[in-house]
């Protein structure tokens, strides 16, 4: 006996696909690109001191920049649910804010080369990105196997946490972080195993547990999660259990597809809401301009303005060669010993240290706006791989557990996300999981 279309559908692992609603899903994306657009010019208004500039006299090209771009829209909605789907989009919004920022920018390099590489770069990655290979399974975990392994990524998340509380432990308010996270010191090594912990090992954790209704056990990561924050002074520990949960609660309720677009245009919109309500004197400043400068400068502006900041450094300066990743520096001649971001800071004086995504870092500083395609390709080869070793899993396991890695592929290069936050463990973690759990009525 057949099953019924919608139980057809929900197994496919997409969501319940209704009628219209790959037509639903492209206005959605265009809404979201166009109130993308919107918030940039508030963020202008409010921090042009970040080299932020709106005219209105470049209003019209910056229009068509985006509209052409859109066309983009295409491959999201005709692609099906993947890691890469999720890593594709929030890129795609990150190149198309860059895009709009590359059209109003005082900087003097070639804005129309490197626009043109920026969106060539995207084109590459989301080629492979969108792909999902089907890969020989060498190794599969049993369900008690599985089981021991969870429990054991909970305690080793809870030692390094104990561990680097031994470094740095710092009970302050999100407002007073960056009064004190300079003076942060620990081993390169807990640095790295922080990373990991709280980017790829618990978040799987949770996604498990959560799941398959273990709620005890999920709420337990979230507290040894929530542990990290005074230890790292970070907003990404901060919030992470909080968006861990908006994540799971969301894909009960929406396709994921559309989760992933809500996910980005929904803080947006609020943050821009709060600011115009403030400009008018209808919201306190106190409560407004945080979360606006939190989510649409932050968030939203800074990771593409970094594809801004760096194509005018490295048009002046040496490329780097990929002598910026670590265990290469020593093995070759570097025109810059210290960090990619403190050169960058140093350089301009403003918006922090500013790592930024794999199309500035491996693409415009390592090979230049060229190459830079070429760049962006290789690493999309390296996330089809990951939707192959995925491939069979509950894609709410996929969503939930890899939710916090497309927000740091946007703000930190490719190769450190890859290891230093333990997106490649995360991808065997995938790899080895049973098939058919661990969820409820999946």
């Amino acid at each position: 006996m057949g099953f019924p279309a919608d139980i057809r559908d929900r197994e496919a692992g997409d969501g319940v696909r209704l009628a219209g609603n790959d037509r639903g899903l492209a206005l959605l994306i265009l809404v979201h690109l166009g109130l993308g657009c919107v918030s940039l010019i508030f963020v202008a208004q409010a921090y042009s001191h970040y080299h932020i500039f709106f005219r209105y006299e470049s209003l019209p090209k910056a229009i068509a920049t985006i509209a052409a771009f859109a066309v983009l829209t295409l491959l999201f909605v005709r692609a099906s649910f993947s890691f890469g789907y999720f890593v594709g989009y929030y890129l795609f919004v990150m190149i198309a804010g860059y895009l709009w920022l590359n059209t109003f920018s005082e900087f003097g390099y070639n804005h129309r080369l490197s626009g043109f590489s920026a969106a060539a770069s995207l084109v590459a990655f989301l080629v492979f990105a969108l792909y999902q290979p089907t890969l020989p399974r060498l190794l599969t975990l049993s369900s008690r196997d599985f089981e021991r392994l969870l429990g054991c990524l909970v305690l080793i998340g809870a030692a390094i946490a104990a561990i680097s509380a031994c470094y740095n432990f710092r009970l302050v308010s999100i407002e007073d972080i960056y009064r004190y996270r300079e003076t942060l010191s620990a081993p390169t090594v807990v640095n790295y195993l922080v990373g990991i912990a709280t980017t790829a090992l618990l978040p799987f954790a949770f996604a498990c547990y959560a799941l398959r209704g273990s709620y005890w056990r999920a709420s337990a990561v979230l507290i040894v999660l929530l542990l990290f924050y005074p230890i790292t002074l970070s907003k990404q520990a901060f919030f992470a259990p909080a968006w861990l949960i908006v994540m799971l609660a969301a894909t009960r309720l929406m396709e994921l597809r559309a989760t992933i677009v809500l996910s980005l245009l929904v803080p947006t919109a609020t943050g821009m809401i709060l600011f115009v309500l403030f400009r008018h004197s209808l919201f306190p400043e106190r409560s407004a301009m945080p979360i606006f400068q939190l989510v649409n400068l932050r968030l939203i502006a800074i990771p593409s303005l970094a594809m801004d900041y760096y194509n005018e450094f490295f048009f002046s300066h040496d490329l780097t060669r990929f002598c910026q990743i670590s265990f290469l520096k020593p093995l070759m001649s570097c025109p810059y010993q210290e960090p990619l971001a403190v050169v960058i800071y140093n350089w301009f004086g403003i918006g922090g240290y500013m790592n930024a995504s794999l199309f500035a870092t491996e693409g415009v500083a390592s090979v230049g706006p060229v190459l830079a395609p070429v760049s962006a390709l290789a690493c999309g080869i390296v996330i089809s791989i990951a939707n192959g070793m995925s491939a069979g899993l509950c894609p709410r396991i996929i969503l939930i557990s890899g939710a916090l890695l497309p927000q740091t592929l946007m703000n930190v290069p490719f190769t450190t996300v890859m290891l230093t936050h333990g997106a490649v463990l995360l991808f065997f973690l995938w790899y080895v999981m049973p098939r058919g759990a661990p969820e409820q009525g999946h």
